[in-house]
């Protein structure tokens, strides 16, 4: 079953169960989704479910960033429902690797590239990201690779 098709049967689901949480959050991604099909004229084909999972993981994202601001600015309340949007989203992502796994994905293509020094960090980034898919944060990837590259 796709990915659209799952965020649509689980909405049905919700709504039959009353789980009001679960339905709005899934159906403001759903909105995000047409919204990116209509964007990209996909509308009637629809995107694949790595472009989706792509879409999940910028909404993981930002709600883990407004709930960072929402306690800065002491409203916890607003930060414990973005992150419990944000877990229930995660559930339709790839497991994330875990920093050692990230770091042996960038020896190999730092090895693959001969890369050896921070300017041809967007090179091993790229390579990275192509490997890994969804299964890891950008920034962390970044952090990561600068640290090891930084070593050499």
């Amino acid at each position: 079953m796709s990915l659209k098709l799952r965020i649509e049967a689980d909405i049905k689901s919700a709504m039959l169960s009353r789980e009001q949480f679960i339905v709005e959050t899934l159906r403001t991604v759903k909105g995000v989704i047409l919204n990116e099909e209509v964007a990209k004229g996909v509308r009637d084909a629809g995107l694949d479910d790595a472009s989706i999972e792509s879409l999940l993981a910028k909404e993981v994202k930002k709600r883990h960033e407004a709930a960072e601001l929402f306690e800065k600015g002491g409203n916890s309340e607003s930060a414990k429902k973005e992150l419990k949007e944000a877990e229930l989203l995660q559930a339709y992502l790839p497991k994330q690797l875990s920093e050692e796994e990230i770091k042996s994905v960038i020896d190999s293509v730092i090895s693959e590239t001969g890369a050896s020094s921070a300017g041809q960090m967007g090179q091993v980034i790229g390579g990275v990201k192509a490997k890994v898919g969804n299964q890891a944060d950008g920034a962390l990837i970044a952090r990561l690779v600068k640290q090891m590259l930084a070593q050499d």
